[in-house]
């Protein structure tokens, strides 16, 4: 974890992430947000590198999660409750509709394309197959990962405002295979980063 400012506000940041495919268990995996509580944090800004299936999208576009589906095989917030939050917490506004908005204002103002969807996390780590890419495409998925779905949860039953990015480094299209490789993958997060990084900026500079 990096700590420091930007600008006048305090930040804390993650240098990687626990991903449920390495072997970890939930609760190790979102164990960062629960530090993250503690130490007095109000809103998380996730970012992860995605497969899109929306046919409009590209490769190299930024996805603004309006929403996820959790496609996880263990929740997060199974087991003993967390006084954190309710035992059945209300899921309704995830990702913050303010910090979309703003987020949206920014891009338009840079010239920055962004897009909208529904992320569906899964736990990995094999890249899609063709059949599940359509399948996750008509459960009304855009984009699908292996993380931050998990976080999300726990963070919004902790209270913390969060808003996400996908970098569409890859497509699934329906009817359209395409073979995918992680160091392509990674090429194309590099690219797009910039970007993302730049709203980011701002966004945490104007709130």
């Amino acid at each position: 974890m990096i700590f420091g400012k930007l600008g006048d506000k305090d930040i804390m940041a993650m240098e990687g992430r626990f991903h449920y495919y390495e072997g970890y268990n939930m609760k190790q995996v979102t164990f960062p947000e629960r530090v993250m509580y503690e130490l007095g944090i109000k809103t998380l800004f996730v970012s992860n590198a995605s497969g899109g299936m929306n046919p409009n999208f590209k490769i190299g576009d930024l996805m603004i999660i309006d929403d996820h589906i959790n496609f996880f095989p263990e929740h997060p917030l199974r087991g003993k409750n967390f006084p954190t939050g309710p035992r059945f917490p209300d899921m309704h506004e995830t990702y913050d509709k303010a910090l979309i908005a703003l987020a949206d204002r920014i891009a338009e103002e840079k010239g920055i394309r962004v897009m909208h969807g529904i992320y569906m996390g899964v736990q990995g780590p094999t890249f899609e197959t063709p059949a599940e890419y359509k399948m996750y495409h008509r459960m009304g998925a855009d984009a699908v990962g292996m993380s931050t779905v998990p976080e999300v949860i726990v963070a919004h039953h902790c209270g913390i405002k969060t808003f996400g990015i996908s970098i569409i480094t890859d497509l699934g299209l329906e009817d359209t295979p395409v073979e995918v490789s992680h160091e392509e993958v990674q090429e194309a997060a590099n690219r797009a980063q910039p970007l993302m990084t730049e709203i980011m900026r701002e966004m945490i500079r104007r709130s």
